[in-house]
């Protein structure tokens, strides 16, 4: 099965911005984005932020892709269901994102990381409304209730990043419990809701060409 191996610090450098890719160590000062807030590479420090516009709009599509974990192929899949769905394309395209199985599984704090809820999915540790689910792309639907299969709920990585996850706070769009790892996926979120530094519009314009 094709993945994203290159290493999660560099692409949030690469981004200049926070990823939160690797679970708690994104919320300390041992965060490489805290200490190198500057591209990877020999010449990280002189890159400059002239980018022409197709740049921009690249850059913007790749910082998505890495925050969600997506490949190009699936990234693309995506955004034409997006494109093809009522709405506002641009808010759709996150709507889709945030309904992945393994994205929702992250937000209720099933795993550290996407990649950690990810590999949980894979692991079949994941019910949806009392099936076993393990395909991370699967589109969870509002009203649909997620829980930690009942052995994968003794793991200690999953109670710890349950706990880490209840003291920040799960999103408005989700009714989590995290003694019973399980939770309800209440609704969609709504573009307000969701991070302001990403601009959808760059993707839209380059996908639009």
């Amino acid at each position: 099965m094709a993945r994203v191996i290159d290493a999660k610090c560099r692409q949030c450098r690469r981004e200049g911005e926070k990823l939160f890719l690797k679970a708690e160590k994104c919320f300390t000062d041992k965060c490489a984005i805290e200490r190198r807030a500057y591209a990877p590479g020999q010449h990280g420090q002189k890159s400059g932020s002239r980018l022409s516009d197709y740049g921009k709009q690249l850059r913007e599509k790749q910082k998505v892709r890495r925050i969600y974990g997506v490949l190009e192929r699936q990234f693309r899949k995506t955004y034409a269901e997006a494109s093809r769905s009522k709405g506002v394309t641009g808010e759709r395209l996150l709507q889709l994102l945030e309904s992945r199985l393994d994205n929702v599984a992250y937000r209720m704090g099933f795993g550290g990381s996407r990649s950690e809820a990810r590999q949980v999915v894979r692991h079949n540790g994941i019910l949806v409304n009392g099936k076993r689910v393990n395909i991370p792309s699967y589109e969870v639907k509002p009203g649909d209730v997620i829980e930690v299969a009942p052995k994968a709920k003794e793991h200690l990585r999953i109670k710890s990043a349950a706990e880490s996850t209840a003291s920040r706070g799960a999103p408005d769009w989700m009714d989590v419990d995290p003694k019973a790892l399980k939770g309800t996926f209440k609704a969609l979120p709504q573009r307000a809701e969701l991070s302001s530094t990403i601009n959808e519009s760059l993707i839209i314009e380059l996908y639009s060409k």
